[in-house]
């Protein structure tokens, strides 16, 4: 298909292969490691897919960090990257990691109203300001979260203090012309009402954008698209690639920790 190559990873990422299982084993032993301060399969809904992990700080929380999985909408889960918390937590803040259903079984439309969810529950066990952010997919939700359509009550909207999306999928046009969309069916229906570029930010809404600098031209143009559709920063992170520009939220004091929460506190 058209832009196959042009959304391909792990072919131009030295040991690109190998991440995957790098990435379950950390996650593994960092959930090991915290013991009691972390909840997992909290539901925030009835379907099979409709929970989240919650980690949480060492005393009161400092605000609430959401993180959402990758994996062009097809594949892993949160439980792959939970040692993605690590940052947010030594700044302390909680961290929540939402499932949701995979495609074929779910579409993208329902993708983005079960993260809508679980943003809501999870607002609700965890005081003060939300932090939104995700990966490639899941930058595509996290992107999601901060346009104009989405139904959330006035209050958690007043919380919600930054979205950041991080390498994400913010324009899904080009990916009709993908053999992955023989599985995401993303018409042309769904293509406009799905691209964050094609849609108005909520009034007020704060957005930043991160992207590897040597992540592949179409992510980074993907990128720079939604920063210019929004009016937002567009970060580029230098010698990152698409696999690793997410380590950054393994440190606290990284440029993109202090891109999600800066202070222990945000307006």
């Amino acid at each position: 298909m058209r832009y196959d190559a042009a959304f391909a990873n792990a072919k131009h990422i030295p040991g690109g292969n190998d991440y995957p299982a790098r990435w379950e084993a950390e996650a593994e032993a960092f959930r090991a490691g915290l013991g009691a301060r972390v909840r997992l399969g909290l539901p925030y809904g009835e379907g099979k897919a409709e929970w989240f992990d919650l980690f949480l700080p060492e005393g009161e929380p400092a605000g609430l960090l959401v993180f959402i999985h990758g994996g062009e909408w097809l594949a892993f889960g949160p439980r792959d990257f939970s040692h993605l918390a690590t940052g947010a937590l030594a700044r302390g803040w909680a961290v929540v990691m939402p499932a949701y259903t995979l495609a074929p079984a779910a579409a993208i439309p329902e993708m983005t109203q079960q993260v809508a969810s679980a943003v809501t529950r999870a607002a609700d066990l965890v005081a003060g300001p939300v932090v939104i952010t995700g990966h490639s997919a899941g930058g595509h939700l996290a992107a999601r979260m901060a346009a104009a359509d989405m139904p959330f009550d006035p209050a958690l909207a007043a919380r919600i203090a930054r979205v950041v999306p991080i390498s994400p999928l913010a324009d899904l046009r080009p990916l009709r012309e993908t053999s992955m969309n023989a599985v995401l069916k993303i018409d042309e229906a769904v293509a406009r009402s799905e691209s964050p570029v094609l849609l108005p930010p909520r009034s007020g809404v704060k957005v930043h954008v991160w992207v590897g600098g040597d992540e592949r031209p179409a992510y980074r143009d993907q990128s720079r698209r939604l920063g210019n559709a929004w009016a937002c920063p567009v970060t580029l992170d230098p010698g990152r690639h698409h696999f690793d520009v997410i380590e950054g939220m393994e440190a606290d004091d990284s440029p993109l920790m202090q891109v999600l929460i800066g202070q222990a506190s945000l307006p």
